[in-house]
């Protein structure tokens, strides 16, 4: 059967797990609007609360750490506590976090924080002290940009685990590819919606506002969601459809020590890929705002426009890329070859993002730059549906959250540093070349590792 680019309405034996998909689709959609309005109100923020580019790259750079180690232990207890209750445990905990923003209103604006660090000088040939200073505001928004973090880092391994429940092989990238639309809707809404959402009632109640989203969906969740073998709507024909490839589910959920996952290949390919590669989305959510409003003179609510532009261009690569890996699984390919022939057509549709700075106006600048975010959500489906493909049930979550813990760690640094280039050069240039070519780099990496994608016995 071959499958079709959107969701059947009537599907072999019912569609329950279309329903699933589209509570995963909205998880991730709150995700990113909860992410996204730091980026969005960053020139208004700079402005009423006096932060330098290098503070704001610092506070981002505080989300993706933390983003990172959420990820990283996300992964982990999702696997542990599995998806129907840590899911909607993590969404709550990221609403509240969200929220807490807005609370950085009581810090005095005047008001500076200072840390003395050592750090080893080789033009000293010693340890020296080192101060960072920032305004107090923008160490509020640290913390709260550490919570959201830590907290949001759960909502991806959990939706990936998911799916590997839900959908037979040929179906997950698929599926992988709708619900992550949701981080190109949200993506959309926000950019939007928070411009007007600041002009009616401040960045304060905006902050609280969003946040508030999130505890709708857990009602919701909780109300429609359980697991396939116990769902009280799913018929006997659906559930075996499902099944379709897949191993016997465990009668109860087997614990995969951590080190344990180094002994698979799989696991390593994937790991490389997400440093090379993943740490471009988190610059394109932080930075393609900044990009547009400066390299432009546009006003907030036009940066709000462009920037739908370009996560709406980024939304279709998701869809497509899932839905090639299924068309050519449904026309005979093996995996192994679907896979990697969508990922290396995402890969080529990288590499002209370094012209984005030198674009002459911003419809094109929007355009090339949406070209790579949307080959960037095609690699994401298809990279995330690799770990589907090999690696046990039991293991799928903490595999994406060891992947996005050094995706984000790394995405830390490249945000940091983002924000000190612009300090020193006020350019894009160099930022943009780098995440061209890093792509084709992890594609490298992936077929060297594992050649055929198929279930990996342990070493």
């Amino acid at each position: 059967m071959n499958p079709p680019p959107t969701p059947p309405s009537a599907a072999p034996g019912g569609n329950i797990r279309w329903i699933v998909c589209s509570l995963l689709f909205f998880s991730v959609a709150v995700n990113y609007v909860d992410r996204l309005v730091l980026a969005i109100l960053k020139q208004e923020l700079c402005r009423e609360l006096g932060w330098s580019d290098a503070d704001y790259g610092w506070i981002t750079a505080a989300f993706s750490f933390a983003y990172a180690f959420g990820y990283l232990f996300g992964g982990r207890l999702m696997d542990r506590w599995g998806v129907k209750r840590g899911l909607p445990t993590f969404v709550f905990l990221w609403s509240c976090a969200a929220c807490a923003h807005g609370l950085c209103s009581f810090i005095g604006v005047g008001e500076t924080f200072s840390l003395t660090y050592p750090w080893f000088s080789w033009a000293e040939k010693g340890v020296v002290w080192l101060t960072l200073s920032m305004p107090m505001t923008a160490a509020g928004f640290m913390l709260a940009r550490i919570a959201l973090g830590l907290t949001q880092g759960g909502n991806f391994p959990g939706a990936i685990k998911a799916v590997a429940e839900w959908y037979p092989a040929k179906e997950r990238a698929l599926a992988t590819g709708l619900f992550n639309a949701g981080t190109n809707v949200g993506a959309i809404v926000c950019p939007i919606g928070v411009p007007w959402l600041y002009a009616k009632f401040g960045w304060q109640t905006t902050f609280y506002i969003t946040g508030a989203i999130g505890f709708v969906w857990v009602v919701v969740w909780r109300w429609i969601y359980e697991a396939p073998e116990q769902h009280p709507r799913l018929s006997a024909a659906e559930l075996a459809y499902i099944r379709q490839g897949q191993p016997q589910p465990a009668p109860k959920a087997i614990k995969v020590p951590w080190l344990s996952l180094l002994r698979y290949r799989a696991v390593w390919a994937y790991v490389i890929a997400s440093i090379l590669a993943a740490p471009a989305w988190g610059f394109y959510q932080f930075f393609v705002p900044d990009f547009l409003g400066k390299r432009f003179g546009l006003a907030t609510q036009e940066v709000g426009w462009w920037t739908a532009a370009f996560f709406a261009l980024a939304a279709i690569g998701g869809v497509a890329g899932g839905w090639l890996a299924g068309r050519l699984i449904g026309r005979g390919w093996s995996v192994n070859a679907a896979r990697k022939v969508s990922l290396l057509l995402c890969a080529l549709a990288v590499v002209p993002v370094f012209l984005a700075p030198y674009a002459p106006t911003v419809w094109l600048a929007v355009l090339i730059v949406g070209l790579a975010g949307s080959a960037h959500q095609g690699w994401s489906a298809n990279l995330y549906s690799v770990v589907s493909d090999t690696m046990p049930r039991d293991a799928i979550s903490s595999v994406i959250g060891l992947g996005g813990f050094v995706a984000y760690f790394t995405g830390g640094f490249v945000n940091g540093f983002t924000g000190m280039i612009l300090q020193k050069t006020g350019s894009y240039v160099t930022v943009f070349a780098y995440f061209s070519g890093m792509y084709l780099l992890s594609l490298l990496a992936v077929q060297l590792l594992v050649p055929r994608l198929e279930p990996e016995r342990k070493g």
